[in-house]
Parts: C-alpha cells; structure tokens; sequence
C-alpha cells in the first residue's frame, strides 16, 4: 500500500468553516428543543406518579443510541456519495496541527458491534495514548434515556398510522413482529422513531470502538466532552421534513433486506480506510429514482452535515488548547464540508496518519 502519510495545508485566508451557520439556525434550534425536553421530562414524572405512564423498552441510552446509528449509517450509504477526488477521502486517523499547541487526532470509527470494526489498529491506539482529551459524538446523563423515549413519540396527539397510512402501519407491525413496542406507545411513535425500530436490532449486542474508547479514556483519567448532547440529536430528527421521514420509512420497508446486506461493504470499506467507498456501498438503492434520491439528500443534511458543523464548532476551543482524540463516524471525516474540510478551514494542518 502506497504511503498513508499525506499533508493537508492551507496557506490561504480563513473562510467561512460553517460555524455561523450553526450560530443562525442549529443552537436556537436544539435550544428550543432542549426547553421542549425539560417541559416533557417534568410532565413524564408527573405521569408516572399518577400511573399513567406507558411502559417503555428498558434498554440504556447508550444502547439505543448504538440502534440509531447503526441504522442510519445503512440508510445514509445511500445517500453520501463524494465526488471522486474529493477531499479526505482515504484514512480514519488525521493529525491535526496548529502553531502553539499540541497536536490532537481525528479517528473515524464505525458504529459496529462486529469485532473486526472493534479491534484498535496501532497507529490509532499510539495517537490515544499521547491525548490528554477525549472527544466523542456523545457523553450521556443519567437522564437522556427517559428524554429519548419521550422525544421517540408525538405528545400533541398526532398518530402514526394516519400519517403513515393504514397499511402501511399494519406492515409496519408486522415486520417489527416481537420486536414492536406496545400498541399505544407504536400508535403514536414518529417516522423516524420507526425507521430506526425498522432498520435496528431491538437490543444489539457486543460493543462498539467508540464504547471501547470512552472506557479507555475514563481508565485513564482522560478529560472527557461530549460533541453534541442527546437533545441536540433528537433536534436533528424532528428537523426533517415529515414528507422525508415517511418517505424513508416506506422505503426501509420495501427494501429491509436490502439494507441489511450492506453490512458486510460497509465493514470491508472501513477496514480498507476507504471513505468514498463507504459513502459508494449500494448505492442502486435508489439510483433511478429522483425524488427517493431527494429524501436521501435532505435526510443527510439534517443527521450529517448539519451535525459535523455543530461538532467542528464544540471543537474550536479543545483544539486550540490541543492534545485532544476526536472519534466520531466515519462518514463525518470526508468531504471539503466533512469535519476536516471545516477544521482545515479554520486553519488546522491536517495530516493523514493511518
């Protein structure tokens, strides 16, 4: 294999890194949405003392948000396809340097329970070991699995199935099968929320690199900050248009096999550093059908672009201390608006290590 060291300069003028753009519309956004959650997480308390609460999956946070993402990454395959050449588009470890400060990594991580994708390759493990901060997608409290359930569900009585369609909804039971919530907490779920029941194991197993790394990071007493909080994410989801959200779903549900079998692409891209190649697996899916290929589009830019800005900007202080180990998705790294392309912009030297 050819050299995996390669710069990355930018000798010219600071440009726009997109951080103004979450300024104008990403933090009122989550910072209405958090107000939202606070209201909601008062009323789920005040139910449950009444007794009227619907009983919900016990699974942890963190154990959904591994769900969420797992399925989207099938989903988003579809839609992230880098025009060849673009930039950052091999590689999963990045230097990032700047004049009077230590240098800090980027590692691009997939969200996989399968052990190829959870073994730490040497080069990463050395950048880790010389970091005196830890910076992941999400650092969860205590309190965001029940605001995650809450946020899954509509609470101005809107029902799924009349959105969705009837039978539709009834194939929407049908495939979930066991795995299906109660009737009244599925009646009122919202797409998105059944898209990841769809796309998503009821309860993965096994752990992920980024668990494995968040462990490492705490053993040794690393700092540790989350890129986004869990409301933040949510924000996102509540953000696509609903057309999309239902659009996507009937798709999951016609194409659920489909989907599944990109799994193993998916793995052996990221095995061989190739970023394009991720964003290329299966990418027939909806080729030949542009108004599939619109959703696509407008669900990347609410779960993708929009978040690796918000995450550049939660950066920008960290890393003008230094010494600091980013890991997030993969698929947020390549691009000229990926997460390096926008730290490239704010004058970093970026270097591809491994």
């Amino acid at each position: 294999m050819a050299n995996m060291t390669e710069r990355h300069d930018n000798p010219g003028p600071r440009r726009d890194s997109g951080i103004d753009m979450v300024r104008r519309t990403w933090c009122p956004l989550a910072l209405s949405r958090a107000l939202h959650r606070s209201v909601l997480r008062r009323c789920a308390a005040l139910h449950s003392a009444a007794g009227i609460r619907p009983v919900v999956w016990r699974e942890t946070a963190e154990i959904i948000l591994l769900g969420i993402w797992r399925a989207l990454l099938g989903l988003l395959l579809c839609a992230i396809l880098p025009a060849h050449g673009a930039p950052f588009e091999r590689g999963l470890l990045w230097r990032v340097d700047r004049q009077g400060a230590s240098p800090s990594y980027v590692f691009g991580t997939l969200h996989s329970t399968d052990a190829r994708a959870v073994v730490l390759p040497p080069a990463v493990a050395r950048a880790f070991h010389r970091s005196r901060v830890f910076a992941t997608e999400v650092y969860l409290s205590d309190a965001d699995e029940a605001d995650f359930f809450d946020a899954m569900q509509f609470d101005d009585g809107t029902l799924l199935a009349p959105l969705l369609g009837e039978e539709w909804f009834e194939r929407l039971k049908r495939t979930l099968g066991a795995d299906a919530p109660a009737d009244e907490i599925l009646a009122r779920t919202k797409p998105w929320a059944a898209l990841l029941r769809v796309a998503t194991p009821r309860t993965p197993t096994g752990t992920t690199l980024d668990r494995e790394l968040l462990v490492m990071a705490r053993t040794r007493h690393m700092s540790v900050i989350g890129l986004e909080a869990l409301v933040e994410q949510v924000a996102a989801f509540d953000a696509i248009p609903l057309d999309t959200q239902l659009a996507i779903l009937r798709h999951a549900l016609d194409h659920r096999d489909a989907l599944q079998a990109q799994v193993e692409p998916t793995i052996r891209a990221w095995l061989e550093r190739d970023l394009t190649g991720l964003a290329r697996v299966n990418r027939a899916i909806e080729r030949g059908d542009p108004e599939l290929a619109r959703h696509y589009a407008v669900l990347t830019r609410h779960v993708v672009d929009g978040r690796t800005a918000l995450m550049a900007y939660r950066l920008y202080l960290p890393l003008k201390r230094g010494g600091v180990f980013v890991a997030v998705g993969a698929l947020h790294l390549v691009g000229a608006q990926g997460l390096l392309g926008l730290l490239e912009q704010q004058g970093y030297r970026i270097t591809r290590i491994y």
